[in-house]
C-alpha cells in the first residue's frame, strides 16, 4: 500500500509543494487507486501534477466526512473530468464512497455554509455513488469503515455546527428524535468515517478528521478486520486545544493498544504532536510525502 499526501496543512521540508488548512491522499493498493478527500481549494491538483500522478486513473474517491476542508476540491476534480471528456482523453468512471450524509447541507454560526458545495444530485452527474453506513472492502486489503461506533466517554460529546437532513432521508439519521425530517439540528458528524488497510503486521488507520474520535475509529477498525494489532495512524486526529479528558482519555489508548507509530497531520496541533509522542513514535507529514507498507 502506498499513500501519497496530495495535501495538507504543512508541506515536507525542502520541496516546493502547495500546503492548506486541509487534506488530500492519493492510497494506491491491489492495483487499486482511491482518492482520499479532496481538501479545499484545486492544491491537491497542483501538488499531483507536480508529482506526476494521473488523477484521471481513479477507481474511487473516498469523503471521511462532508466538511469543506475536505469536499471543496471536489469542484475542480468535476473540471479535470469534464475537460478529460471534451478532448477524449482515457480517464476511468470513479465511484464515489462515503457516508449517507456526507453530501447534506452544514453550517456554523459564525462562517455559514461549512459543508460540501457540490450537492449529491449534482455529484451524481459526473460520477457514480455508492453512499453506506455499514463497512465497504474497497480491495482484499483496504475498508472504508462506514458509520463509526461512538464508544467511549471522552471523545466526540459536543455537536459541530449544525446539519439539515434532507427531506428523502431515513429517520434512521436523525439525531434528535424530536426533530422532524428536514429541519436542521446539531451536527455530531456522524458522517466522519475512516479507512483501515491489513497489513501482515497489523492495521494502518487513514483518517480524515477523526470527529468521530480516533479511538472509536480505531476499535471500529479492529472489529471490522479482526485485528488488533496497530502499525500506524494517517491523518488528523482533530486534537485542536483538546480538553484534559480528551486528550488524556487518548493517550491512555494508544499506549494501551501500543500503536507503533503515528502519522498526525492536519487537525492535530503541536502540543498535541508532543504528548503523542510520550506513547508512540511521532513520523512527521507535509505535502508530497510518500508513505508505503
Amino acid at each position: 500500500m502506498k499513500c501519497r499526501i496530495l495535501i495538507d496543512n504543512n508541506t515536507i521540508i525542502d520541496r516546493y509543494f502547495l500546503g492548506e488548512p486541509g487534506l488530500s491522499f492519493l492510497i494506491e493498493a491491489e492495483g487499486k487507486r482511491i482518492l482520499f478527500d479532496t481538501g479545499y481549494s484545486n492544491g491537491f491538483l497542483e501538488n499531483a501534477r507536480k508529482l506526476g500522478e494521473n488523477l484521471l486513473d481513479l477507481d474511487y474517491i473516498v469523503f471521511s466526512h462532508g466538511h469543506l476542508d475536505h469536499t471543496w476540491g471536489l469542484d475542480s476534480l468535476i473540471k479535470l473530468y469534464s475537460e478529460a471528456k471534451a478532448e477524449s482523453l482515457n480517464h476511468k468512471s470513479p465511484i464515489i464512497v462515503g457516508h449517507p450524509l456526507v453530501f447534506e447541507t452544514k453550517l456554523d454560526e459564525d462562517l455559514g455554509e461549512i459543508g460540501s458545495m457540490i450537492s449529491k444530485e449534482k455529484a451524481s452527474q459526473h460520477f457514480k455513488i455508492q453512499l453506506t453506513k455499514q463497512p465497504l472492502w474497497l480491495t482484499s486489503n483496504l475498508v472504508f469503515l462506514g458509520e463509526i461506533e461512538r464508544k467511549n466517554d471522552f471523545e466526540n460529546k459536543a455537536p459541530i455546527g449544525m446539519i439539515s437532513v434532507a427531506g428523502a432521508m431515513s429517520e434512521d439519521f436523525m439525531m434528535d428524535d424530536s426533530a422532524q425530517v428536514g429541519s436542521i439540528q446539531d451536527d455530531y458528524m456522524l458522517d466522519d468515517s475512516a479507512l483501515a488497510y491489513k497489513t501482515n503486521k497489523g492495521l494502518v488507520i487513514i483518517t480524515g478528521c477523526s470527529h468521530s474520535g480516533i479511538c472509536n475509529i480505531i476499535e471500529q477498525a479492529k472489529k471490522v478486520c479482526n485485528e488488533d494489532r496497530i502499525v500506524d495512524v494517517i491523518g488528523g486526529l482533530h486534537l485542536l486545544n483538546p480538553g484534559k479528558a480528551q486528550l488524556d482519555g487518548t493517550l491512555d489508548y494508544l499506549k494501551k493498544i501500543k500503536a507503533t507509530c503515528l502519522h498526525p497531520s492536519h487537525c492535530t496541533d503541536l502540543a498535541s504532536k508532543i504528548a503523542l509522542s510520550t506513547v508512540a513514535q511521532i513520523k512527521e507529514v507535509g505535502s508530497g510525502l510518500l508513505i508505503e507498507y
